[in-house]
């Protein structure tokens, strides 16, 4: 299961779209939630559908240490709590069927995690007008077993939690922190799963993760900026759009 990975002959432009997605980790995890989603088919692109997972997790883990040390006091536990058992549920499953698959396959569950959380976003207003709905148990337990699961075959949860803490209807600064610790929890757990299980982590791969640090505290820096400027119903549509047009594009790139 394991994946070749070099950065050696990279051209100018492989590395430029390089860079452009450790920036926009780090946007993502600190203020413009979903941006990352786009990283997800250029990683791809890069590297091959099951190596990317590999070579992109420090990359999270990297951003998601910036978001929680600076929205550290912004987490809501409560939701993490609910959310986390369900989420290791994913995980496993994602773990268990994700290393039985080719590239193609592999590509294509991706793309169809997003699309279901675009159709969720297409219902999530009918659902707020029904709040004891995204406060039942099944609720969460579904965007945390997707969640889980996308995460795990391919980092793209952001989308699944985007609908999640957006149907909770939290602040800003508290859904994006939230979101921080809730994906660095789980990014450290998947960590030894895709390094062991998967061997899609290498010591080539990691010395490029350590290359791509200024990149993504650019990114967090900017995101930080971002979510300070951007009023608080303002940033709701804004999340909606990134959610929606990332899985478009993840669909059809």
């Amino acid at each position: 299961m394991g994946g070749h990975f070099s950065f050696a002959d990279f051209s100018f432009f492989q590395w430029a779209i390089a860079f452009l997605c450790a920036f926009l980790i780090g946007l993502s995890k600190t203020g413009m939630s979903g941006a990352g989603i786009m990283v997800i088919p250029l990683m791809a692109m890069l590297f091959g559908g099951r190596m990317s997972t590999g070579v992109l997790l420090p990359m999270l883990i990297m951003a998601d240490v910036f978001a929680v040390t600076y929205y550290r006091r912004h987490g809501q536990w409560k939701y993490i709590f609910r959310l986390l058992p369900w989420a290791l549920a994913g995980i496993l499953v994602g773990l268990t069927t994700g290393k039985n698959l080719d590239d193609i396959l592999f590509k294509k569950i991706i793309a169809g995690t997003v699309i279901v959380s675009l159709g969720i976003n297409i219902i999530q207003q009918s659902l707020l007008k029904y709040s004891q709905v995204v406060h039942r148990w099944w609720f969460t337990a579904f965007f945390g077993l997707l969640g889980g699961f996308s995460t795990m075959v391919g980092n793209s949860a952001g989308p699944v939690m985007n609908v999640y803490l957006i149907s909770m209807d939290l602040p800003k600064t508290v859904f994006v922190g939230t979101a921080a610790w809730f994906f660095a929890l789980v990014n450290v757990i998947k960590l030894p799963l895709q390094w062991w299980g998967w061997n899609n982590i290498t010591r080539e791969s990691l010395w490029f993760n350590a290359m791509m640090i200024p990149a993504i505290a650019a990114g967090c820096l900017t995101g930080i900026i971002f979510l300070k400027r951007i009023p608080e119903t303002l940033f709701r549509y804004v999340i909606f759009m990134i959610t929606a047009g990332g899985a478009l594009y993840l669909l059809f790139s």
